[in-house]
């Protein structure tokens, strides 16, 4: 596939990559280390600038702890057991101290009842 074939997909990919990267913890520039990129390169493939080799996409992929099936757009969007995105919240999670992680589990409570809430005013 050419970049004028799917500009769609293209910044999927790039959105993906980016979306991974940060949930991993990650700089560009310590991906760029990682990949022997300059970090200029990484910023160009997560604007969807540049293209991404199979074998940039097969090592960020084992990087982040993301399938390329992930990253590329052929694994579902939605967050099942074993969604990569699921996982990388669950290491950041990991890392918190517990009272952050307190204060985050009462702040995703509270955004649970607003939801809540603002479903129930918007039925009949």
């Amino acid at each position: 596939m050419t970049e004028q074939q799917d500009p769609a997909r293209r910044a999927q990919l790039a959105a993906r990559i980016k979306e991974a990267r940060t949930m991993a913890g990650l700089s560009q520039g310590q991906v760029a280390r990682m990949l022997g990129l300059h970090r200029p390169s990484v910023s160009e493939i997560e604007a969807g600038n540049r293209r991404v080799t199979a074998e940039e996409l097969t090592r960020m992929a084992e990087i982040f702890d993301v399938g390329v099936s992930w990253l590329v757009g052929e694994a579902p969007d939605t967050i099942a057991p074993d969604d990569p995105r699921l996982q990388l919240a669950a290491r950041e999670l990991g890392k918190l101290k517990p009272a952050d992680l307190d204060r985050l589990m009462a702040l995703l409570a509270a955004m649970r009842r607003s939801e809540d809430d603002g479903e129930g005013e918007s039925q009949p």
